[in-house]
């Protein structure tokens, strides 16, 4: 146990507190105006010795600048492309607002208000990034024993509002390949084989086996600000998609005379095909393509969902989606595509009803009349 010591000051008498930290070091702490107040601070550190949970002030000291930038240092797992965004979140958001505060003097209300004031003027997703790279880096200082807790934990954050999927039907897509010119193949893939964009352009020759009728997706190729960054697929995880027949013809001409490692879908010089947004305009062969087809607008993304939208139609379960898709489970393709899979309840409903009939089940109940009101 510590001890607890009084002196006088110009403005009275106070108290001090001197006790033995885990490592055995003395430490004291001073300036509390009652013995009661110093005793309940010292009945404080030998509980949270005993427990383990004991933490110096002066851990507390780091400030979100340091301890965000060595957070920040450590992601290097993640994918060029989800750490790009990250950067972003913590140069843009965080460390100009939390830079110069140290981790002990963070309370809840702070960040509370700061996401409040965040969400007034940003997107959800922005602000939930900006969030995550936050209390992230507090979790770190509770990891390391400089915070009981994490402040950031537990406060109130938007909610996403979930867009509403675009799917397009066969005739659909056909005439959109159709305006898409030497872009055609490339729009049937993603319609009908459910691929990513960067994994459509990241496609080599070697990667199509046409006695299978297959598209083994093995890389991801995605734009890094300005540049083309090669990775595996997301989620990691490499997959073998089938593709319907008559995509053989189209692909054939994608592939004939070029060497196995040669991208499938390849700019004038052989590289990569930059993303195309509809936001560029007349720029973007793709919003050209929507318009000459009459399409309504939609990202070139709204071909995956199609894919999904297509399989289901004749008969896909989930888990034949999932592994079309490359989702990392099928409770994320459900969560995804949750409407497209409401009329199999209505099917369930229906199978039942058959499969009671033939076994005459009905016949087998007591007569009831089920709408009446039972006497009381």
């Amino acid at each position: 146990m510590g001890s607890i010591y009084s002196y006088l000051t110009k403005a009275g008498k106070r108290y001090r507190v001197v006790y033995r930290k885990p490592d055995h070091d003395q430490a004291q702490k001073r300036g509390f105006t009652t013995k009661r107040d110093a005793a309940l601070f010292l009945s404080t550190v030998e509980v949270t010795k005993a427990n383990g949970d004991f933490i110096e002030a002066s851990a507390g000291r780091l400030t979100i600048a340091t301890l965000g930038a060595q957070w920040l240092h450590h992601q290097s797992h993640l994918k060029p492309s989800s750490l790009r965004p990250v950067e972003i979140a913590w140069r843009l958001y965080v460390k100009p607002a939390w830079g110069t505060r140290t981790v002990g003097e963070i309370r809840h209300s702070d960040v509370q208000s700061w996401v409040t004031e965040l969400t007034a003027v940003k997107g959800a997703t922005t602000v939930l990034r900006a969030y995550g790279v936050l209390a992230s880096t507090l979790d770190v200082a509770v990891k390391d024993k400089r915070i009981t807790s994490n402040p950031a934990r537990g406060v109130n954050l938007p909610r996403k509002i979930a867009k509403e999927h675009t799917y397009l039907s066969h005739r659909q897509v056909a005439a959109l390949a159709t305006a898409s010119g030497d872009r055609a193949t490339l729009v049937l893939i993603m319609a009908y084989c459910g691929l990513r964009w960067g994994e459509a352009i990241g496609l080599q020759v070697k990667d199509i086996d046409f006695l299978k009728r297959r598209i083994n997706v093995n890389r991801n190729a995605v734009e890094v600000g300005s540049q083309i960054e090669v990775g595996t697929p997301k989620s990691y995880k490499v997959r073998s998609v089938p593709f319907p027949a008559f995509l053989v013809p189209g692909l054939s001409d994608e592939c004939r005379d070029k060497p196995a490692t040669a991208l499938v879908f390849a700019d004038r010089f052989g590289n990569h095909l930059k993303r195309t947004r509809v936001s560029l305009g007349t720029r973007s062969w793709f919003l050209t393509a929507l318009t000459t087809a009459g399409i309504p607008r939609m990202t070139i993304h709204d071909l995956r969902h199609t894919a999904a939208s297509l399989a289901v139609s004749v008969g896909a379960n989930v888990k034949a989606v999932q592994r079309m898709l490359g989702h990392a489970s099928a409770a994320m393709t459900l969560d995804t595509y949750a409407d497209l899979f409401d009329d199999d309840l209505d099917a369930v409903a229906d199978r039942l009803n058959q499969a009671a009939i033939f076994s005459n089940v009905a016949k087998m109940l007591p007569k009831q009349n089920f709408g009446a009101k039972k006497n009381p």
